[in-house]
């Protein structure tokens, strides 16, 4: 890293977190952070006139019987981003981007975008440090998603959560999303979240 570019890091260590393209040298640190977090309820869905329906009014849970640590960093790894970082050339690339945000100087939150086959901007990874949450980071990525998606001409944002994954699912309403659906059965050949239900989040644009 030159000169400028760690005189440029403590300047937006400063200002809280920020956001930029991913670079070579933060790969390693994008991908050993602790992503986890402690999937302790699950997201009741409901159905309004004859359809699936969720916002923040009428938001509801239930905890779970067996709380457990769930990561999905266990799917991120150095070569993976290298080949967003490559595909997203600096995120001039049209088809895909890669982003870190960072708290504190150092690299606390990443994201890869990618279009996908409906013509629509895709979140295909989104992870923050578990020591860094509360702080700005996950709104940080979804105002770079955003922007990068408008920019690129995508009528909109897609995205897959879970049902158990419940504050992340709080976040994206907050940023404006909706639910477009979901599938009980989209993990049933994977015992370890079997038991899940894929959510399907959209944000117009």
């Amino acid at each position: 890293m030159s000169a400028g570019e760690q005189d440029s890091d403590a300047q937006n260590a400063a200002r809280g977190p920020t956001v930029h393209a991913l670079r070579e040298q933060d790969v390693d640190a994008a991908v050993a952070f602790d992503g986890s977090f402690i999937a302790f309820q699950r997201l009741l869905l409901q159905l309004r006139d004859g359809a699936l329906w969720c916002d923040l009014d009428s938001f509801e849970t239930e905890r779970l019987e067996e709380p457990y640590r769930k990561n999905y960093g266990d799917d991120a790894d150095a070569e993976g981003l290298r080949d967003y970082l490559q595909r997203a050339r600096g995120n001039t690339a049209t088809d895909a981007a890669a982003f870190v945000v960072r708290l504190d100087g150092r690299v606390a939150g990443r994201m890869m975008m990618s279009r996908t086959w409906n013509g629509f901007a895709y979140i295909d990874d989104i992870a923050i440090d578990r020591n860094a949450r509360r702080r700005g980071a996950g709104t940080a990525l979804m105002h770079a998603a955003r922007d990068w998606a408008r920019t690129h001409g995508y009528p909109g944002i897609m995205l897959e959560t879970q049902d158990t994954n419940v504050i992340a699912c709080r976040m994206y309403l907050r940023h404006g999303f909706v639910l477009g659906g979901c599938d009980r059965y989209h993990y049933a050949n994977e015992p370890d979240i079997a038991h899940e239900t894929a959510l399907f989040w959209y944000r117009m644009l």
